[in-house]
Parts: structure tokens; sequence; C-alpha cells
């Protein structure tokens, strides 16, 4: 059980998320500071390496500010040659933005970079303006998404970790000393590292927990490798359908709404796929270009469901421009779980949103898919019209196939709990009863069931 939050605890969880200050309807101004082109072909990674051109890049960051409700008054691109230490923009954009921030009134300013602590301090002092960079604004939308207990204390975490790292002259009262008392804070310690050690010691408690909840999805999984039943997780871009998909393959009431990260807490439902054999499908948080780091780090939990998955579905959203740059994010990404995207036996392609193509963009994929080799092959469908799904659970069943055994089983008239058997452990490939009232069988079955079949069915003849 969760030990109770001190007093202490409660002042630091305040401290540690600034930005659950964020309200929705403030009124907000979206920056999208990114390197010119000059300097972003340049071999010089990290920030300047995004492939995708500014525009696309602010649509991205002002529909995550969207997300949360916010109520963007405007996005612009502020071009520059390199970041300045002191606010990462030039000294003319930051005072030509504080003339439009007093003249609109805006009280946030969300910048798509990631700020130091320093640069964060020094444009909200220029600006009278609260400013959040992008990994603080993926970290608000989490804390807003999360609604399970372990959710919860992932987003904490991440927030913490997030946080700890932006004490260093963040706010001046920490620069304040405090008299010790007891063991804890000997005499003379500053604020900053009372409020370092605070956040220390409430991630140490967090960790702890969530060790629980890792055991707990570690039982869940034994668990479900005892039935078994095939885990099959999907996973892609954020906004790229995978809770619509999720809920036509289920049909279950998931939310799935037009947002970047509408789903954040996974889901798991039981699917019959067309031989009748049933499999686990699971949802799963998307992804995102420039994810934090810490961000993968806190989720893990949550993604090892995708790392143990038997197949993965990466869902693509077709009808998007970026959609390539898209999968390239979610490949880095699965990489970052050891996951190789290259797998064409464990992964399957989906191009979802095909309702959303033109006809010609939709005839034009059509063939690209056709014309891939079946082991690559993509699968063009709609989750929200339904067409493609019976094409998907059907590939589905041919990649969970490589490597299973198929048998003919004769089974007699009278041996009902022995077809009632084969039903519920088999997948039924075939049936033609013979004059005599046998039933002759073709069955397929996963290597973890082949001993308890054989015992059953000693005369079955592999094909």
């Amino acid at each position: 059980m969760t030990e109770p939050r001190s007093p202490g605890e409660e002042r630091l969880v305040q401290l540690a998320e600034p930005e659950k200050e964020v309200a929705a309807g403030t009124r907000t101004l979206v920056v999208g500071p990114y390197l010119t082109r000059r300097r972003r072909s340049s071999a010089d990674g990290g920030e300047g390496s995004n492939p995708r051109p500014p525009e696309a890049r602010l649509d991205e960051i002002t529909g995550l500010a969207l997300a949360i409700d916010l109520s963007i008054v405007q996005s612009l691109i502020a071009p520059l040659s390199s970041p300045r230490p002191a606010t990462y923009i030039g000294s003319g954009k930051v005072e030509e933005l504080a003339g439009l921030i007093r003249a609109e009134e805006i009280g946030l300013v969300v910048m798509d970079c990631a700020l130091s602590p320093v640069q964060q301090r020094n444009l909200e002092k220029a600006w009278g303006a609260k400013v959040i960079d992008r990994t603080g604004l993926i970290l608000e939308i989490f804390g807003r998404r999360a609604r399970t207990k372990e959710g919860t204390l992932q987003v904490e975490l991440a927030h913490l970790s997030y946080q700890k790292g932006r004490l260093v002259r963040s706010w001046t009262h920490l620069e304040r000393q405090r008299g010790g008392f007891g063991f804890l804070g000997g005499p003379g310690e500053t604020q900053i590292e009372a409020d370092r050690r605070m956040i220390q010691e409430r991630m140490n408690r967090i960790e702890r927990d969530l060790e629980g909840v890792v055991k707990t999805r570690s039982l869940h999984r034994t668990s479900r490798r005892r039935v078994p039943y095939p885990i099959i997780a999907l996973v892609g871009y954020t906004n790229a359908g995978k809770s619509t998909l999720f809920n036509r393959m289920t049909r279950a009431d998931v939310l799935a709404e037009n947002m970047l990260f509408a789903t954040l807490d996974p889901t798991s439902r039981a699917i019959e796929l067309p031989h009748g054999e049933k499999a686990i499908l699971s949802d799963t948080v998307g992804f995102i270009s420039d994810l934090p780091t810490m961000l993968v780090a806190a989720f893990r939990a949550t993604l090892e469901d995708v790392v143990e998955a038997d197949i993965l579905l990466h869902v693509r959203d077709v009808s998007h421009g970026e959609t390539e740059a898209q999968a390239e994010d979610v490949a880095v990404v699965l990489r970052e779980l050891g996951i190789d995207p290259e797998d064409t036996r464990r992964i399957v392609e989906v191009w979802n949103k095909a309702d959303l193509l033109s006809p010609d963009d939709r005839e034009r994929l059509s063939t690209a898919s056709y014309r891939t080799v079946p082991e690559r092959r993509p699968i063009l469908i709609s989750a929200l019209t339904g067409d493609g799904i019976p094409e998907l659970l059907s590939t589905i069943e041919q990649h969970l196939a490589m490597g299973r055994s198929t048998y003919e089983v004769d089974v007699a008239p009278e041996d009902g709990q022995g077809l009632a058997w084969l039903h519920e452990n088999t997948e039924i490939l075939g049936r033609r009863t013979q004059e005599n009232g046998h039933t002759i069988l073709r069955v397929r079955l996963v290597p973890g069931k082949e001993p308890r079949f054989l015992n059953r069915f000693p005369e079955a003849r592999v094909l």
C-alpha cells in the first residue's frame, strides 16, 4: 500500500509540477524556434537533426497545446541560426514577442524546444508570462490523461526527474538558507539542497511503488501465458487511430478522439481471429517525435506489454503529410525498447485512415500494398468505417501461424469432449464429416499446447 504523503512531500509535489498551474482556456502563444535549413543540414545532430519542415512541426506543437484546451491566440515560427545561452532565441525576437504578448494579453508561451532552467526564467522575466517548453507541455498532457494509479505514479516520476535538474537558480527563494533540525538538513542547508533531497526521496518511494506494479503486470502476463493467448499490441504515432482500431476490433468503448495523447493508460481486451483462436489486444500510449527520455523510462512498465507482445500492429495515419517521418519516430522508440522495427515476422504495418484519402491516393496505396512481398505487406484499412479489418485479422492469423504445427485429426462421433477441446484450444482450419459419422479436422496450434494435444490425440497426423 502506498504510504501517505507528508506535508513536506505535498509541498514537493507542488514544486515539482509547475505545469499544473496551466489552466484550460489560457490565452497562449505557440513559438517554433527552429534552426534554419542551412543549420539543420549540418551534421550537428540534436535539435538541428529533425527532418520535418518547420510548418509541420509547428502544427504538431499547436495540436499538443490544443489537447489540453489552451486558447491559441497565435502560432509562429522564429527562425534562428543557433540557440542563445540566455534566452534560446535572439534578443530582438524576445523584444518583438514581448510587445505581442502585452498587446494580446497572453498568459502562457509554449516553446517547441528544450529550454534550460535559466532560459525559461529569463524568458518569463522578459515577457511577464509563464513559459513552458516541449517536455513541460507533454508532461502536462500526460498528467491530465493519467487515470490509473500506475499512470499517475509514472507521470509524477517523470515530472520529478524533469524538475530535479531545473532547481539550479530556477527560483530566487531556493538560494535562501534555513536552519537544520534533527539529522535531516544540517545547519545552513540551503533550500535548494532540501528540495533536491526531498525530490530524490519521493522518486525513490515512487520507484518502489512501481516495482510492485511491474510485479503485478508480470503475474498477469504469466497467467495469460498459461492459457495461453497470443498478445497483440497496437503501437504507433499519437493520433494515428490506435484507439479507434482497438474499439473496432474489440467492440469496446475506449476514449478515441481526434487529439494527441487521447490514450495514456493501457487497455487490453480479448478478440477472436477468423479461425476461432482468441488473442489479447492491447492499446498503448502513442509515440511522438522528441519524446522525452524520462517519459520512455517512466512508462517502461506500461510499455513492457509492447516488449512482450507476439505481434505488433504499427498503426500509421497514411492521410498525414508527415506519415513517413512519424513512422521513423516510432522506429526510434521501438529500438529504445529493444525491438527491431524491421522484424517482419512480428511487426505488421497498418495503413489507417483510408477514408480520408482521395480515390486516387487510395488506389495508389492499395496498389503499393499488393506489390509488396507478403511478409512485409502493409494492410490498408479504415478503423472508422471498418474497411480492411477482415484482411487485417487474417494477416494477424498468418503471422501467428509462422512456426506453428498443423495436424489432421479424426474425432469419433461419441467424443464430444474431444471436439469441444479442439474448438477451445486450436484453430480449426478445415472440417469434413465422413459417412461413418467421424469428423476429420485440420487444426493448427501453438507449440505450448502441442504436448497436451498429442497426448489426447496420439493418432493425429502432421501435415
